[in-house]
């Protein structure tokens, strides 16, 4: 045989495992793009790469987690499904090579693929039963056969008409044996055909997705929010000082941080979107749909929401005007009390269409602040990725306590009886957010020059406890810094938790800083906080 297609040892040579290696690949592409239109028709969430990078995050140590969202932003998840894919391509490649010698291994190699989706289909929270696994599965056995058929192309001899009378043979002529020969043209004919044939397979499946996408953007376009029966104040005059890289007071929604471990958005058809109150202490379980929601009085407050993983001075916190449901009022219909007036349930738990679950203490929820299921944000309907239809907001707690996206079932129970996602995680049942300031300007490493130095930024508590908060200002090397009043956030209708920090814009003659401002917010007369000058918070 020719030294390009087989070695000295009778081993495949490079060429040929190189072409095991483009089988495996075309064999990956096959088996994700058949399982789209599949995953289109049992359930768009039960893609191979999503519920594979579902199951990732789960299990993935919360140090980590802290480290890509720090990292990576809300560029975590791409980034998470970039490294699936880069792991799927290399193993289909080194299944293609192996199946060059070993056609039926290489072909139990995609099919094993195949499994672990499948069972990571069927452990995620919102499983909906063993149709999950069914993308996995049939996209695996397309790849397994491709994969096998395409490895036997290398391996079966070429077809050839019988010598003419008096002619040599190719064979006679020192050329391969018909027993060595591959079919070259049948491979390419069918590595064509498998690829242009996946294309079509990818391009349908994404377009069926597309298509349930469509009719919930349909529904969020179609959704006219009422006037809100309690709107929230307006805003002081001061509250957004005139200084160049000072961040809005509102947040916009493009511009609003987004932190969850969902990898695909979901889009939920609000027309078909039901709600349901139920568990321990409910004496009156109660299910609602949007309209139920829409048709009652709401309430309009402006709230910030800060992520537990947010670093001092860091982009994971904004605030916005949410428009919704006091959450209290339907707990207090469905009959549920709080601990402290003899109720049985000290948790209520919220689960998000994704299979996520919040666990909040329902002792906070009504408390009396105004803890609402959100409907609207910053005046229009809530954007899918911050939980259209409806979403949970809680004033002075962290998200991974409070901010249930995507809401579809609220239960009540107790902390003992139950744990929620991040809990399961070691992390903590209850996170009110600490008090805390940020500078927005300078920015961290500037160089002012000499002479006055504008420092402004965002200063006092986040739970809203008061409307007391002071802004420092730099001041020359050795000097003591200045703290001026700053502008208080607007209370909002309670007056108790207004959930947003007030601002500041300080004037300040100095000589080129040798370090950052210290900060010292204060949520009382006798609480305050003072982050050192090295940016390390402190109690």
């Amino acid at each position: 045989m020719r030294d390009e297609e087989k070695d000295q040892s009778g081993r495949p040579g490079p060429p040929r495992l190189a072409l095991g290696a483009l089988s495996g690949a075309l064999a990956g592409f096959a088996a994700l793009a058949v399982a789209e239109p599949v995953a289109a028709a049992v359930r768009p969430r039960s893609g191979p790469v999503v519920v594979v990078g579902g199951a990732a995050i789960d299990a993935t140590p919360a140090p980590l987690k802290d480290w890509a969202i720090r990292h990576f932003g809300t560029d975590d998840k791409l980034v998470l499904q970039l490294g699936i894919l880069a792991v799927l391509a290399l193993s289909a490649l080194a299944l293609g090579v192996l199946a060059v010698r070993f056609r039926r291994a290489g072909a139990a190699g995609v099919l094993l693929l195949g499994a672990v989706g499948a069972a990571a289909a069927l452990k995620r929270p919102d499983s909906v039963g063993l149709t999950d696994a069914l993308p996995s599965v049939v996209g695996a056995v397309a790849g397994a056969l491709l994969l096998y058929g395409l490895t036997g192309r290398l391996t079966a001899p070429a077809r050839s008409t019988s010598p003419e009378p008096g002619s040599v043979s190719e064979e006679a002529a020192g050329g391969p044996r018909a027993s060595e020969a591959w079919d070259r043209r049948g491979f390419v004919l069918a590595a064509t055909s498998a690829a242009a044939a996946s294309a079509v397979a990818g391009a349908i499946g994404r377009s069926l997705n597309g298509s349930s996408g469509r009719d919930a953007a349909t529904s969020r376009e179609k959704v006219v929010l009422p006037r809100p029966g309690s709107p929230a104040r307006p805003l002081p005059k001061r509250a957004g000082p005139r200084v160049a890289g000072i961040s809005p007071f509102i947040t916009p929604n493009q511009e609003f941080y987004r932190v969850d471990t969902a990898l695909v958005v979901p889009k939920v058809d609000a027309t078909g979107w039901r709600m349901r109150i139920h568990g321990k202490g409910v004496r009156r379980p109660a299910t609602y749909s949007f309209d139920d929601l829409l048709r009652r009085e709401l309430i309009e407050r402006a709230i910030t929401l800060s992520c537990v993983s947010n670093e001092v001075g860091g982009p994971y916190v904004g605030n916005a005007r949410w428009i919704g449901v006091p959450l209290a009022d339907l707990l207090t219909e469905c009959g549920v009390r709080p601990p402290s007036r003899g109720g049985s349930a000290d948790q209520l738990v919220a689960r998000s269409v994704d299979g996520m679950t919040i666990g909040s203490p329902v002792e906070d929820l009504m408390d009396g602040r105004d803890a609402l299921l959100a409907l609207g944000m910053n005046g229009e309907p809530l954007p899918f990725a911050h939980g259209f239809p409806v979403r949970m907001v809680v004033p002075g707690l962290y998200g991974f306590v409070s901010a249930c996206k995507w809401i579809e079932d609220i239960e009540l129970t107790t902390f003992d009886s139950y744990d929620p996602y991040w809990v399961k995680r070691g992390w903590a049942r209850r996170a009110p957010i600490r008090t805390e300031s940020r500078i927005d300007t300078p920015k961290p490493f500037a160089r002012p020059k000499a002479g006055t130095v504008m420092v402004a930024g965002s200063p006092g508590p986040s739970t809203g406890a008061s409307t007391r908060s002071r802004s420092a200002s730099t001041t020359a090397p050795g000097g003591k810094p200045t703290w001026p009043p700053s502008t208080p956030a607007t209370p909002g209708a309670s007056g108790r938790f207004p959930g947003r920090r007030p601002r500041a814009a300080t004037p300040s003659p100095s000589a080129p800083p040798t370090a950052p401002a210290p900060r010292r917010p204060t949520d009382g007369p006798a609480r305050s906080r003072t982050a050192p000058a090295d940016g390390t918070p402190s109690s």
